[in-house]
């Protein structure tokens, strides 16, 4: 884990920097385990990010923005209640724990000073943020609960007096020398970097790692200082910032992490980094919990189709038959003279090549009958042809749609998966929602992701079929440019300017891409063309346009550029 207590200590100490003296102006709950803060300090409004989630739990300020719920859950209104036009007096970190605590100082409704704490438990699964009573130690409630049937040791509920989690008893490494090094480790059990975790308290297996590699040989002369070399640098404040991007995974840290061999990406803040490394990880989790039944029920159609096209293949597999029943039924008119009722089969000379066919009777038909069948069988299988090779092409379309949207919601917000959702209804593909009484359910309005290129040109993203739509065929001019990645599901994407230079159409090209099935890919082609020339066919699926006079331009997605450009 990168978030341990060296790295709480770090990011306490920029959050300090930033927000002590501060007064907390907002509150917002846009997500059942994360709230926002918006605090004004040093005459800026800042954004502080608290996260309960399982698994991205975090603190740091963000740039990033958050769609908050229609109505604010019980517990945001709490928080309203009681931190709203408060003073930050303290963040700290309770010792070397993934523990902050915000201390804040305010007004009651009749006017009274008040002090409260907030808490913010950086523990995985286990993350929590409790808000208490300073004087009292009290809870007044937390976005988790925790009954004492789940634990014994603390209960977390409105009422109950705050306890801490268990103490693990473990050294503090600021304070450790050489000598209480040495004596903690014995360097002949092996395993070194989990008996440093194991003995120092705040110390991740990440952290350990990095002192056991640039120990080197990490004998009693080298690991104690590196241990203290490193240690030091943080308690000296003297960061490093960087994520370091490995095929498999991406890390981050407050120093470089030199044993992991992969590309370093540096940061000027911890803040910073989190976002970068956070960017929409939480709301792809957020989206796969709500939007799981809808990727099941697209990959479902995506599989139902495809067998549908292999059976109907076989269909147009044994129509293509029809010329040899065809010429079954002329051969046993031919010969109509040498077969006679009772006949299981003829062997009879085919006239077009003189080999001898064997052909199958119906014993109970008279010749005649038998080859008015053969010519039955041959008329059937021929007008088969045009049907199933029509049925091929629905079912292709209906994969091509549904692969779309499948992309769509790899990509999606929570907001974009109501929108796929609602599709789907009016398509007929899911059931309508029922409403109350006879009332129509207002039709939320369409929100587009709006991104400013390099020289401030405005560009639009569509997320979703019924954003495209929009986008498209109501909100762009004629003469704006309009791209999509050539023969890839994507999104439309649209330049609100007729003669963009050739640094935004590159950067809405990347746009184009990087909200594409080719996310992943390098040297992706994107076309683009004027607004005017891209057309809805009649009857054509959400989201399906022709265009034409288009040009092409090849990218390679970069995630951080689509972060530079957002609004």
């Amino acid at each position: 884990m990168s978030f341990d207590g060296m790295f709480t200590y770090a990011i306490t100490e920029e959050l300090k920097n930033s927000l002590e003296n501060g007064r907390i102006s907002k509150v917002h709950q846009p997500y059942k385990n994360e709230l926002i803060f918006v605090i004004r300090s040093n005459g800026a409004n800042h954004k502080l990010l608290l996260s309960a989630h399982p698994s991205y739990a975090r603190i740091h300020l963000t740039e990033e923005s958050y769609e908050n719920p229609s109505e604010p859950p019980m517990f945001c209104m709490l928080m309203r209640k009681h931190l709203e036009g408060g003073v930050i007096e303290e963040i700290g970190q309770i010792g070397m724990e993934r523990i902050l605590y915000i201390d804040v100082k305010g007004r009651s409704e009749i006017g009274d000073v008040t002090y409260k704490r907030v808490i913010i438990e950086v523990m995985g699964r286990h993350s929590n943020i409790i808000l208490i009573d300073r004087g009292r130690n009290m809870i007044l409630d937390s976005i988790k609960h925790l009954s004492p049937a789940v634990n014994r040791h603390r209960t977390v509920m409105p009422g109950q007096e705050y306890v801490l989690p268990p103490e693990q008893m473990k050294a503090d490494p600021f304070e450790a020398t050489e000598e209480t090094v040495l004596r903690k480790l014995d360097f002949n059990a092996g395993k070194l970097d989990q008996q440093i975790m194991q003995q120092f308290s705040g110390i991740s297996p990440l952290f350990a790692r990095e002192i056991l590699f640039r120990a080197g040989l990490a004998n009693r002369s080298s690991l104690p200082k590196s241990f203290l070399s490193l240690v030091g640098e943080i308690k000296q404040h003297q960061l490093s910032p960087a994520m370091i991007e490995l095929p498999e995974k991406d890390y981050f840290y407050i120093l470089p992490l030199t044993h992991l061999d992969g590309k370093e990406k540096p940061f000027s803040t911890i803040s910073e980094m989190l976002d970068r490394y956070y960017y929409g990880k939480a709301a792809r989790d957020r989206v796969k919990q709500q939007g799981n039944d809808l990727e099941r029920f697209v990959q479902n159609e995506i599989k139902k189709n495809k067998t549908k096209i292999k059976k109907l293949e076989g269909t147009l597999k044994d129509a293509e038959k029809a010329e040899k029943y065809k010429l079954q039924g002329e051969l046993i008119t031919a010969n109509m003279y040498a077969i006679k009722r009772g006949d299981a089969s003829a062997d009879v000379i085919n006239y077009y090549n003189g080999d001898t066919v064997t052909i199958t009777l119906n014993p109970q038909k008279t010749p005649s009958d038998n080859a008015q069948a053969y010519f039955q069988k041959y008329n059937k299988a021929k007008k088969s042809v045009a049907y199933v090779n029509e049925q091929i092409s629905l079912a292709e379309k209906e994969i091509a749609y549904f692969e779309n949207l499948f992309q769509q919601i790899e990509s999606a917000s929570p907001k974009d998966i109501e929108e796929i959702r609602e599709e789907l209804m009016e398509g007929g593909y899911l059931k309508k929602r029922q409403t109350k009484g006879n009332k129509k359910a207002k039709q939320a309005k369409i929100v587009l992701e709006a991104y400013r290129s390099s020289d401030g040109t405005e560009i639009l993203v569509g997320k979703n079929n019924k954003q495209n739509d929009h986008l498209t065929n109501k909100t762009a001019a004629r003469d704006d440019i309009w791209l999509h990645t050539k023969d890839i599901p994507g999104s439309h994407v649209v330049i609100r300017h007729p003669e963009p230079s050739d640094e935004t159409i590159l950067e809405a090209a990347n746009l184009a891409a990087y909200f594409s099935k080719a996310k992943g890919s390098s040297s992706v082609p994107v076309d683009y063309t004027k607004v005017r020339h891209v057309k809805k066919p009649n009857g054509s699926k959400p989201g399906f346009v022709i265009y034409d006079n288009q040009q092409t331009v090849y990218v390679t997605p970069d995630p951080d550029l689509v972060i530079k450009l957002k609004k």
